[in-house]
């Protein structure tokens, strides 16, 4: 069974950090890209950053991606987002989802993770 466990949101001071994870099981990446992506209230899921199944393949969509970082542990099978310098409009539902192949596009993924809640207060 898939399994994709997003956390390490929670509340935080604009200007701040925060390292969310995502942890999977029952599969590999050698099968699978990671993308993260976010929902914030009353707008569409939005891509910000992907890892191919190489991990030097990485991905960013998201305009200011400056402050975004996209790591790998294979022996965890764990995927992180850093982000930094964040900002209250950074405020939202982070999910992290299995795709084919990278992309920005939330239809193209294959497997959801339950998401981790994101408040960054001004």
């Amino acid at each position: 069974d898939v399994q994709l466990q997003a956390s390490g949101g929670g509340l935080v001071q604009t200007g701040g950090s925060l390292s969310l994870s995502c942890a999977a099981s029952g599969i590999t990446f050698d099968d699978y890209a990671i993308g993260w992506f976010r929902q914030a209230p009353g707008k569409q899921r939005e891509g910000i950053s992907c890892m191919g199944v190489d991990s030097w393949n990485t991905e960013y969509y998201i305009s200011d991606k400056e402050r975004f970082i996209i790591a790998r542990d294979d022996a965890k099978m764990t995927v992180y987002l850093h982000v930094n310098s964040l900002k209250p409009e950074d405020t939202a539902v982070y999910y992290c989802a299995g795709l084919i192949r990278c992309s920005s596009n939330s239809a193209e993924a294959r497997k959801w993770g339950r998401g981790t809640l994101v408040t960054v207060s001004s």
